[in-house]
Formats: structure tokens, sequence, C-alpha cells
């Protein structure tokens, strides 16, 4: 939780020094790792865009479920198999992990529309701000500023898949719950900036494949977007409720 601090404290810290000019400043990037960057974030677009269809179709003919998510880890692992050179097969398998990602996380949407879609909306809206600033963030930072989170950041991943482990064989309260919710949006949030900074790296070093850097960000994307769409349902099915209950007593 100190790193997580520090990071916060350093952006504010040097909030006062950016200028117009400073935001555009990335000379500490090679013009060709900025080329692969612009690559990386347009293939992570047609990948959400591939997944708002997977959505789409889950509405339309009830596909999405445990299969699509196997299906998923599936295009997932075929993606990582194939060499790097097939480019536009490795494309082709990425949108389809999005598609069937998004046919996965159909059933929430469709709750999240039935039941106010102006929260499906917030909700995107503020992961997008939350993935631009982040992103963005370790992108104007110096470079390796914020990698040494990549180990707590593991740490939380381990934490969460125990805790999840542990409700589902003893049974899971609602404080936690809302803490694996919560901690689970820090989690992924953080990993927003360690994969920036550590794609710009491995960039440095020669790895220029888009593709699976795309995946990566997507990944956190999606994790993000997931767990703020949650949170925003479940408070506004407890402002309801609590209004429901005003209206009783009245």
């Amino acid at each position: 939780m100190d790193a997580f601090s520090s990071f916060f404290d350093s952006q504010s810290g040097s909030r006062t020094r950016w200028s117009h000019e400073s935001l555009k400043n990335f000379r500490q990037i090679s013009p060709a790792v900025q080329s692969h960057l612009q690559r990386v974030y347009l293939t992570l677009g047609c990948a959400l865009v591939a997944s708002a269809a997977g959505a789409y179709l889950h509405i339309l003919w009830n596909i999405g479920g445990f299969l699509t998510t196997l299906a998923t880890i599936g295009c997932i692992t075929w993606l990582m198999a194939t060499p790097p050179y097939e480019e536009k097969k490795r494309a082709s398998i990425l949108l389809g992990a999005a598609l069937l990602e998004g046919a996965s996380i159909g059933p929430l949407i469709s709750l999240a529309i039935d039941f106010d879609p102006s929260v499906l909306v917030s909700a995107f809206v503020g992961t997008a701000v939350a993935f631009c600033c982040f992103s963005g963030a370790a992108l104007l930072a110096r470079r390796r500023e914020f990698l040494y989170l990549g180990g707590l950041l593991s740490s939380g991943v381990s934490m969460l898949l125990w805790l999840h482990f542990a409700s589902s064989l003893f049974g899971g309260s609602t404080a936690l719950f809302k803490f694996e919710l919560y901690f689970g949006l820090l989690v992924f949030v953080g990993y927003m900036v360690v994969d920036t900074q550590e794609i710009i790296e491995m960039a440095h070093m020669g790895d220029m494949d888009y593709v699976k850097h795309a995946l990566t960000l997507f990944t956190d994307f999606i994790a993000v977007f997931v767990r703020i769409l949650i949170i925003m349902l479940k408070n506004s099915a407890e402002k309801n409720e609590r209004e429901r209950k005003k209206k009783r007593r009245d």
C-alpha cells in the first residue's frame, strides 16, 4: 500500500512542474518504440471493439458463459504459441479472443442494461479515463520508475486467488466480497502502470510483439472494467433499496 501511496505522491508532486511542452516530451522513448506503442494502442482499440461485438452477440443470442470463457483461454494459449512473425494470424486470434471475452462478460453487461444502461456507460467511461490517466502517467514518468511495483502486484494477485479459493470452499461473506472487489480493482489499476512501462522496456530491448502487448493491456482494461461495473451496480442497487425503504416509512 505504501508503494501505491508513493506513486500518487510522486505524480502530485510533479504536477506543478508539468507544462504543455512537458506533456509532449517523449524523449526517453525512442521513435521506433513510439511507433510500436501506436500499433499497440491501435490493436488494443480494435480488441475493445471486438469485445463490444461479443457482448452484443450475447445480448442477441445468449451465447456467453463458461464455454466462451474456456474458448477465450484456448485462443490466448493459441496466440502465445503462434510464432511472432505470423502477425496477421496472431492479430486475428487476438480479435477472436476479445470477441469471446466480450461474450463471457455479456451476462454482466446484460444485467447492467436491464438495471440501468447509464451505469454501463459510466463504468466504461470511468475505465477509459482511468486507463488513459494511469497509462499516460507511465509513459510520461522516468523509465523503469514503477517497475518495482510488479512484485507487489503479483503478490496481490496471489492473495486474491487464495481468497477466492477459500471463499469457494468455506463460503464467503459480504465483507470479503467487497475486499476482493476493491483490492482487485487497486491491483489491476496498478498493472496498467506497470505493464505500460514493461512494454516500453521490452520494446527498447527489441521485443516489438505488438499483439502480445495489446493483449496484456486488454486484459488489464477488462479486469478494471468488470470490477468498476460490479461496484457501480452494487452501489446503485443499495441506493435504490434505501430509497424504497424511505418511501415505505413515509
